[in-house]
């Protein structure tokens, strides 16, 4: 009978996608395969034949009910233990719903906002393999990704991951209440980011690029850099005639996205429309979740619906988004130089990958972003041969990399060379 994986992912698309990728590459290894996620990506999930299972409500419907805009842009300290809260009760459910689906599993696959699959595990006792899109086991090598102020060393890289850990602590408190509700387990006796409860670092998979970050020499031997997790698209996305007649009107568009977050819509279209007139070039913006406001734009700026980005970003001279981990890769391995605005979480690291790896200008967080900021990077993406030629080569490394062939080796390894507690008791008692 074939080996059955549980993946539990909560977030935004960018959240998901990966996890859709690998999980069609375990499920075409032999594996049987179930992926948890939010109620918003049912059916993308079931699109590509895998079992899909609900670990609770719409991610979209969160974001626009949490005023999100308003705790980022006025209100952090007042507005922030209110979404914490409502964070909690998303990741509450998402544990009981998780708890369901890994009856029966053999492995467990989880990621940043699903660490209480550390406890499932545990209490199943079978092997739990924690996953990121970015870089967090701590090092003295660079700071946490969210941070985005100048080089302070490598005593304050390290000691710039605590934050991690007091975010763990802050979960730790409804996943301990699950613990002993859903499991009849003890409270965690050691915590820590991607640790099991007795301080162990368990197995890691990175799902990015060694040429994009390459892997700390300070990191456990449990923590692995696999590349790229891509998904191959399959809806048969196809230009429409109005996006072709665009693009035959004019000189080869910039692409502009800023993620799934609705962060000042109306401020950032504002900064798009003066950008563009100081530019003289064009533009496709991605419409998204939200971010940019599509109404009265001018006919240099074209508003397009959702659209596979690496279909889309076949057609644009450059890309300028939020950093968000997936739209990065997408736009390297398209071979597309960028420009990074970041708004938070590791949105700050990609920007400054981007532009050390010679792919783009240097980033200018959302906030802080001028129409004369964006005007000029909109030039150098548009003319600059040096970014063009990084992006280019950065493409070429990338799309030799099979990111997913990589982690279904690791997890292979790791099914077959798990002990039970049963096992490890018994050779104990010996």
């Amino acid at each position: 009978m074939a080996k059955r994986i549980a993946i539990a992912t909560i977030g935004t698309q960018g959240d998901v996608q990966p996890y859709v990728a690998l999980a069609v590459a375990l499920r075409d290894r032999g594996y049987s395969v179930v992926l948890g996620a939010p109620n918003d990506f049912r059916e993308m999930i079931e699109a590509y034949g895998l079992d899909f299972f609900s670990l609770g409500r719409n991610i979209q419907a969160f974001v626009k009910q949490s005023n999100l805009d308003e705790i980022v842009s006025k209100s952090v300290l007042t507005s922030a233990p209110r979404l914490m809260r409502q964070g909690q009760k998303i990741v509450e459910i998402a544990a009981r719903r998780s708890w369901e689906m890994a009856q029966g599993a053999d492995l467990l696959i989880a990621n940043m906002n699903t660490t209480f699959c550390i406890d499932i595990g545990e209490a199943l006792d079978i092997p739990v393999m924690m996953s990121a899109l970015q870089p967090l086991t701590a090092t003295s090598e660079f700071p946490i990704v969210a941070y985005d102020g100048p080089d302070l060393g490598p005593a304050f890289n390290y000691i710039s991951h605590a934050p991690m850990n007091w975010q763990q602590m802050f979960y730790d408190w409804p996943r301990n209440k699950l613990r002993k509700a859903l499991m009849g387990m003890e409270p965690r006796k050691k915590g820590g980011f991607f640790k099991d409860n007795n301080g162990i670092d368990l197995p890691a998979l990175y799902a990015y690029s060694s040429h994009v970050s390459r892997r700390p020499d300070d990191w456990p031997q449990s923590a692995h850099v696999c590349g790229y997790w891509q998904l191959k698209d399959q809806t048969g996305w196809e230009p429409s005639e109005s996006f072709k007649e665009f693009l035959a009107n004019g000189s080869k568009p910039i692409y502009v996205g800023f993620g799934s977050m609705p962060f000042g819509a109306e401020r950032n279209t504002q900064i798009l429309k003066e950008a563009v007139a100081k530019w003289g070039g064009r533009l496709v913006v991605g419409r998204g979740w939200g971010g940019i406001n599509p109404d009265d734009l001018p006919d240099s700026i074209y508003a397009i619906r959702r659209a596979p980005h690496d279909k889309l970003f076949k057609y644009v001279a450059g890309v300028v988004h939020h950093g968000g981990a997936g739209t990065t890769s997408a736009g390297l391995h398209a071979g597309k130089p960028a420009f990074v605005v970041p708004q938070t979480m590791d949105q700050p690291f990609w920007g400054r990958r981007v532009h050390q790896l010679g792919c783009g200008p240097k980033p200018v967080p959302l906030r802080k972003l001028t129409s004369d900021d964006l005007a000029y990077a909109l030039r150098q993406l548009a003319t600059n041969k040096a970014y063009k030629a990084g992006a280019e080569a950065i493409a070429a490394k990338l799309n030799a990399e099979d990111g997913c062939k990589r982690a279904c080796d690791i997890i292979g390894d790791v099914i077959t060379n798990y002990e039970s507690e049963a096992v490890r008791r018994g050779s104990a008692a010996q």
